[in-house]
């Protein structure tokens, strides 16, 4: 059986305020880009900051790795393709690849993981049901 993979892709356009002096997007600013493309996530499977906080949770990053491997300039189209990493533990995966709109080169590849934490900032360490049920829902489990 083939394994089942959650993928979203959104586009950003490097704005000027995200670039340095040589018109070369700050390697700061593609945690923004991640976080886009998270919430483009979200958005499409279900799984958005909303529905998460609204049973109970929160998600910070707790690990991220870049890897830089072209640079981009100031008003370039970019496509931020988001990957679920299905993993037993209670933590969300996701891998990450930017790339230059005008001719599919990668720019970064990224990894980022989550942990879950109730209000009191306690962290999970099984699954909350939701996300349980959630994975349940996209054929994960």
């Amino acid at each position: 059986m083939d394994e089942i993979r959650l993928i979203n892709s959104c586009k950003v356009k490097v704005r000027f305020s995200e670039v340095d002096s040589m018109a070369v997007v700050w390697h700061g600013n593609y945690v923004k880009y991640l976080e886009d493309g998270r919430e483009a996530f979200g958005l499409q499977f279900g799984v958005g900051y909303n529905e998460i906080f609204a049973n109970g949770y929160m998600t910070p990053v707790v690990k991220m790795e870049l890897n830089y491997t072209r640079s981009v300039k100031y008003g370039e189209d970019l496509i931020v393709e988001t990957t679920f990493v299905n993993s037993e533990s209670a933590k969300i995966i996701f891998d990450y690849r930017i790339l230059r709109a005008l001719n599919n080169e990668v720019v970064l590849k990224a990894r980022t993981v989550q942990v879950f934490i109730d209000m009191q900032g306690i962290m999970e360490l099984s699954k909350p049901a939701f996300y349980t049920e959630w994975k349940k829902k996209n054929g994960l489990i």
